[in-house]
């Protein structure tokens, strides 16, 4: 994968030298977005996951005039139908001061490159239906609301009682 510049932005695939600013990225997208408050050491250790190896996924950073500013996270869901894997994009953050600049568009751009050549049959995301602007920004890049609604159960990691 090679970086794509977008005039002042330039897009590359995240290395081990990117970790701090990925959960930093992290920390504050689920507080801003959700108004969560994450554990730092475990996301530290789900992105240090990620960089150890392509199997899970991979980050990509956005740096404006060499500063990164917003990165993304893929991660592969296979699709039996489609004999392909579709890319979800996740952990999306771009930050505020760096909004409107083109960052994600560029990140985008990107991804849906790499995509392409990497053989995906799409790109998905999921995004909170009370996220407006975020709806927005995914609308503007063509993408288009999915026919079905995401349903999860989370399950809680803590040890009970000494059991998880």
């Amino acid at each position: 994968m090679t970086s794509i510049p977008d005039n002042n932005v330039q897009v590359r695939l995240a290395g081990p030298e990117h970790v701090n600013i990925l959960v930093d990225f992290n920390l504050a997208m689920a507080l801003e977005t959700e108004n969560l408050e994450l554990d730092a050491g475990v996301v530290r250790s789900g992105v240090d996951a990620v960089l150890s190896g392509k199997d899970l996924g991979f980050y990509i950073v956005a740096e404006y005039t060499g500063r990164p500013v917003g990165g993304l996270l893929i991660t592969y869901e296979w699709s039996d139908w489609r004999n392909a894997n579709f890319w979800w994009i996740q952990s999306v953050y771009v930050s505020p001061t760096y909004r409107k600049l083109g960052v994600y568009r560029a990140m985008h751009r990107y991804v849906t490159l790499e995509a392409r050549r990497g053989g995906a049959c799409g790109l998905r995301l999921y995004v909170d239906k009370d996220n407006d602007a975020a709806q927005q920004v995914y609308a503007s890049m063509r993408m288009r609301e999915a026919r079905y609604d995401m349903f999860e159960i989370e399950f809680d990691r803590r040890p009970e009682n000494g059991r998880e």
